[in-house]
C-alpha cells in the first residue's frame, strides 16, 4: 500500500430543518457527524452500516455533489471542499461514482455509446469521431460485448447495466471511485460476478474504492480496511481481517452475529438489539450507540467519545476500552 490518495477530517453534513420566529433554522438532521477517515492508493476502504446512518451521504458528499457542512477533505493534496468550480471539475475526471440502482442511473433516452462516452466528450479526452472505438473498448474492459454500443438500457439485465455504469466510472481513468451500494440490487451469483470484476480493475488501473455497503460479508470479499458507521458516526475501523476476527464495539459485534452463517448447522450466538435507531434529528447524548447497547454504562450517557487504538490500525470509539 501506497500513501493516503484521500484523508477526510471531521466530516459533517448537516441538514437544516424547521423554521423559527423570523425564519431563522431551528433544528439539523445531522446525516453525517464529525467523522475521519483515509484511503490510501490502490486500496479498498469498506463503509458498513444500518440504512440511513449517512454512509451514502458521507460518500456523496466527498465528490460535492451535496455540499458539507464543515470539515476537510484532501484528495492528492488538493482541498476537494475549497475548489472553485474550474478545478472542481479537473478533479472530477480522478473522482467518480458508482450508483447503487442500475436501472435508473442511466438514461433511458440514450444509447450505451452516448451513456459512456459522453463524460470522454464533456472533458474533451475523445472526439466524436473516434468515440465509438473508445467505448467499444471500455465495454470489453468490463465483460460486455462492443456490439451493445447502440443498444439502451431497457435490453440489459441488472447485472449488464451495472457494468455498463462501471464503464462509465472508469471512462475518464480515475484513481478513486465511491462505490455507493454497487451490488446491493443484484442477484447473489451476479453480486460475485460484480465485485470481482471491480477487484480486477483495481489491480489494472490501480484504484482506490470507498465500497459503502449494508452487508458485512460483501464488504469482506471486497476490502482491505472496514470503517463501521452508526447514527452519523464511526463507530469502529480495522483491517478487515482484524475487524473479522475480533470486533471490539458492541455495534460492530451485533451486525457480525446477525450476518447469516455459510455453514448452516454452525451455532451461532446472535445478539438482539432492543429499540429503534434514533432519530438524527435529535441523536442521544455522548455515545449515540448506548440507548441499544446491551454493554452501556453511564459515562456513555453523558461523556464525549474519543479515539483509542486497539492495535495497529485498529481503532474504536467505545467507552469499555478507556
Amino acid at each position: 500500500m501506497e500513501k493516503n490518495l484521500l484523508e477526510v477530517q471531521s466530516l459533517k453534513k448537516y441538514y437544516p430543518v424547521g423554521q423559527g420566529l423570523f425564519g431563522k433554522q431551528t433544528q439539523s438532521i445531522k446525516a453525517v457527524d464529525d467523522i475521519s477517515f483515509s484511503v490510501k492508493k490502490g486500496e479498498t476502504l469498506g463503509l458498513v452500516g444500518e440504512s440511513a446512518c449517512g454512509k451514502t451521504t458521507a460518500g456523496r458528499t466527498l465528490l460535492r455533489l451535496v455540499e458539507p457542512t464543515a470539515g476537510k477533505a484532501v484528495f492528492d493534496g488538493e482541498d476537494i471542499f475549497s475548489l472553485k468550480k474550474d478545478r472542481l471539475r479537473n478533479l472530477r475526471k480522478r473522482m467518480q461514482i458508482i450508483f447503487q440502482d442500475p436501472y435508473s442511473s442511466l438514461n433511458p433516452r440514450f444509447t450505451v455509446q452516448k451513456i459512456v462516452g459522453e463524460a470522454l466528450l464533456v472533458h474533451k479526452l475523445a472526439d466524436r469521431n473516434d468515440l465509438k472505438p473508445r467505448v467499444e473498448a471500455l465495454l470489453e474492459k468490463v465483460g460486455l460485448s462492443p456490439k451493445y454500443v447502440n443498444r439502451y438500457p431497457h435490453e440489459f439485465s441488472g447485472g449488464q447495466r451495472q457494468r455498463i455504469g462501471i464503464a462509465r466510472a472508469i471512462a475518464l481513468n480515475p484513481a478513486f471511485i465511491v462505490c455507493d451500494e454497487a451490488v446491493s440490487a443484484l442477484d447473489v451469483s451476479i453480486q460475485a460476478q460484480i465485485l470481482n470484476l471491480l477487484s480486477q480493475l483495481q489491480e489494472e488501473m490501480g484504484l482506490s474504492y470507498l465500497f459503502i455497503s449494508h452487508d458485512l460479508h460483501v464488504v469482506e470479499h471486497i476490502s482491505h480496511r472496514i470503517a463501521v458507521m452508526y447514527l452519523g458516526k464511526i463507530m469502529e475501523t480495522a483491517p478487515t481481517d482484524d475487524l473479522m476476527r475480533e470486533p471490539a464495539h458492541p455495534y460492530t459485534r451485533a451486525l457480525l452475529s446477525a450476518n447469516p452463517a455459510p455453514d448452516p448447522t454452525a451455532k451461532k450466538k446472535r445478539t438482539i438489539l432492543e429499540g429503534d435507531v434514533p432519530s438524527p434529528l435529535n441523536p442521544p447524548t455522548g455515545c449515540p450507540f448506548h440507548t441499544r447497547c446491551p454493554e452501556a454504562m453511564p459515562i456513555c450517557k453523558k461523556e464525549k467519545l474519543q479515539e483509542k487504538e486497539l492495535s495497529p490500525g485498529h481503532k474504536v470509539w467505545c467507552f469499555l476500552y478507556n
